[in-house]
């Protein structure tokens, strides 16, 4: 299989940028500053430690059964202060402006927030404590699943972005079938009068129209010739009788206007519950060449041996495009459905097994774990995780993941 030139250029682009941005937080590519050199601190319940004077605290997230809260362990020249002697106030900032301000509880050896701190655990911390008169602050950075990338990067990647907005939600079905002529537009061509065809003025495939000569014919009682003309505008589809032939008990040709078609539909009870008279279909050949749309206009009432029940539409064909017999299938729009929020399946990677789209503020990228419904195959839901409005990463969003893969092991819980 032979690619594009262009389709070469993006793909050798994409992967630049990703080798570029994983060499250049190896410490391999470009100046690099470790800002990790020492171990971060950890405390005895395995999170972060943070000190001033002889005051120590220590920042946990703990989620495991219940939605995610923090929990502070409070340090007194390396000896557990009892929570109740202590006041405490967080302030968490986060990319966009926002700010969750938690309070706090006495529990056990630790106080706890009173609020659930919500996915991404990625902001900037701002502690205040007050114990035995002293007011005591720290300050710290807690990012995970954030990266900057610059305008430059971005455009060799051919980064696109959306908004996370309202959508129609389109649900289809996909059933297969075969092109019929209508039987209504199918004519037998008699002679009024038992006789002998003399001539005959048409063959398979030639086109008519209503008032034509199609043949003439030689009465075998009076043996006058009368001629026999087309009721119809189409096509000759069958040739019953030749020159010479008796018209005795026999139609001379088959005329078929297949100006419109049937598109008859094999549908299984899975599918028959969905379909509905009206329902909008898309009707597309089997080799890629033609499409069309149309309505179901029936619908059988009756199931056949193996189970399945005939849905139909009518197309129009004065192309010819369609031809009796031909092979297709036809996607069924079942269901509409509005929704508040969705973004792109597309857009969608997953971060410590949760489905996440990657935000952008700027230069600056930061998954988003989303709460999802349901999904037409090309845009899903959003029940909650990102606010209306957000710029979001629709395409290429796997190079940000790949940046931010190196942090996720940081996430302290």
């Amino acid at each position: 299989m032979f690619l594009s030139k262009r389709k070469t250029k993006n793909i050798v682009l994409s992967f630049g940028l990703l080798v570029t941005l994983l060499l250049s937080h190896m410490g391999i590519a470009g100046d690099h500053h470790d800002d990790h050199q020492e171990a971060e601190q950890k405390g005895a319940h395995g999170g972060k430690i943070v000190k001033q004077g002889d005051y120590a605290i220590e920042v946990t997230v703990f989620e495991r059964g219940i939605p995610p809260e923090m929990r502070i362990f409070f340090y007194q020249q390396g000896k557990l202060v009892n929570p109740k002697m202590v006041d405490l106030n967080i302030t968490l900032s986060r990319l966009g402006g926002k700010q969750d301000v938690l309070s706090f509880e006495n529990e056990k050896d630790y106080l706890v927030s009173q609020q659930v701190v919500v996915e991404p655990h990625s902001f900037e911390v701002e502690i205040e404590a007050k114990v035995n008169g002293k007011t005591l602050n720290w300050q710290y950075e807690n990012f995970e699943g954030r990266t900057e990338i610059s305008d430059r990067l971005l455009a060799l990647s051919e980064v696109k972005t959306a908004q996370v907005g309202p959508q129609t939600l389109r649900f289809t079905d996909t059933l297969f079938g075969i092109v019929s002529p209508i039987t209504s537009n199918i004519v037998n061509v008699n002679a009024p009068y038992q006789g002998i065809v003399k001539t005959l003025n048409v063959a398979i495939g030639d086109k008519v129209k209503k008032g034509q000569l199609l043949a003439v014919v030689t009465n075998s009682e009076t043996l006058q010739d009368y001629k026999i003309y087309s009721v119809s505008d189409g096509e000759v589809t069958q040739q019953i009788l030749n020159i010479g032939d008796s018209t005795k008990g026999s139609a001379i040709v088959q005329i078929t206007d297949l100006s419109n078609v049937w598109i008859d539909l094999s549908a299984f009870p899975k599918n028959i519950e969905k379909l509905s008279l009206g329902l909008p279909v898309s009707v597309s050949d089997n080799h890629g060449g033609e499409a069309a749309k149309s309505t179901i206009s029936y619908i059988a009432p009756m199931m056949t041996g193996g189970h399945i029940a005939r849905a139909r539409a009518v197309i129009n064909n004065e192309a010819g495009h369609w031809r009796p017999g031909m092979h297709l299938k036809a996607a069924i729009e079942t269901k509409q459905k509005p929704v508040v929020m969705a973004v792109k399946v597309d857009a969608l990677q997953t971060f410590r097994e949760m489905p996440v789209v990657f935000a952008k503020f700027g230069n600056t990228f930061e998954v988003r774990m989303l709460e999802l419904g349901e999904s037409d195959g090309e845009y899903i839901e959003v029940l909650g995780g990102i606010a209306a409005n957000t710029e979001y990463v629709t395409q290429n969003s796997f190079l940000m993941k790949a940046d931010v893969l190196k942090d996720a092991a940081k996430h302290d819980h």
